[in-house]
């Protein structure tokens, strides 16, 4: 069984939130400042979508980047499979509504209501069953600033977030990726150190989260590469859920590989949870020239979910 990552597509929205912007609305004092928010996060601003814009908007728009850029017939996907962790509570999820709007007939969809790793969840599923579906449309779309603002803003929370949405499209036709390997882990005792519920505000524990994702992003990460028996110095690209600067770096260190190979944007859009991934893919595969060898992709979110994914 054979899978292959064929093209990448992204979607962000226009208005741009600093941290000067945000500083200010959270009381502007000396402990919250532009410099501090950055510092802490290493996100210098993020993008808000519209009031009226919604989860679906997000992920029909990533998903008709994505389906140009593969050049994609529409009409023969397999599967659609979309990870939000901030659509509104509910059903149907918003994957039958983005099914309808680009055109699917009676394509089957699920949604994965999985923050921050629920792309990498999708990503490793739609590997599984191309074989046997043959296209599938992978989409993270997150409007995280409809989460942080349903409730009063917190400082530690409402400066990390922001909105949009990504999509790749994983085949069992040849492509540019071929998958090697993929590894997906929960541990669910952890759930409630990280979750949101919509009655009150998001619950983060910073210091059991970033430690976790610290440790789980690299296992996971050497997990796949010995699989495979390759090197992470090996690897020309790590292109992991952009959660925190700071976790970046840390992710580097542990697996002793430059800084500047683990991508990062999230000085730009902040931690969009479950679109970060393939936002960061999008950008790192259609704005610059990919070097060659192994790509690893790898995510940490609530629930504890995390995992990771090999492809050449």
């Amino acid at each position: 069984m054979s899978a292959y990552l064929h093209a990448f597509g992204a979607h962000l929205p226009q208005r741009v939130v600093s941290n000067a912007e945000l500083a200010a609305r959270l009381g502007g004092t000396t402990e919250c400042t532009p410099e501090w928010i950055e510092s802490v996060s290493g996100i210098r601003e993020r993008r808000w979508a519209a009031d009226d814009t919604t989860v679906a908007d997000l992920a029909v728009a990533a998903a008709e980047d994505c389906l140009k850029r593969a050049d994609a017939d529409r009409s023969k996907l397999g599967m659609l499979i979309l990870a939000s962790g901030s659509a509104p509570p509910g059903f149907p999820g918003p994957a039958a509504e983005v099914a309808d709007r680009i055109c699917l007939a009676t394509t089957p969809v699920l949604d994965l209501p999985i923050a921050s790793a629920g792309s990498l969840f999708g990503m490793a599923i739609a590997s599984r069953l191309a074989d046997s579906l043959g296209d599938i449309l992978v989409v993270g779309a997150e409007k995280m600033s409809a989460v942080i603002q349903a409730h009063p803003l917190d400082r530690n929370t409402a400066i990390l977030f922001g909105d949009g949405a990504g999509a790749v499209l994983v085949s069992s036709r040849p492509g540019p990726r071929r998958v090697l390997h993929s590894v997906l882990h929960t541990s669910g005792e952890l759930r409630q150190q990280l979750s949101f519920d919509w009655k009150s505000p998001l619950q983060m524990n910073g210091g059991s989260v970033i430690l976790h994702a610290s440790r789980k992003i690299p296992a996971g990460i050497r997990e796949v590469l010995e699989h495979e028996s390759i090197a992470p110095a090996d690897v020309s690209a790590f292109l992991v859920h952009q959660a925190n600067q700071n976790l970046l770096a840390r992710v580097a260190k542990a697996l002793a590989v430059p800084a500047e190979r683990v991508f990062s944007n999230i000085a730009r859009y902040g931690n969009t949870s479950s679109a970060s991934l393939l936002i960061a893919a999008s950008e790192w595969a259609n704005q610059s020239v990919p070097a060659p060898g192994p790509v690893v992709f790898a995510a940490f979110g609530a629930g504890f979910h995390w995992g990771a994914l090999v492809a050449v």
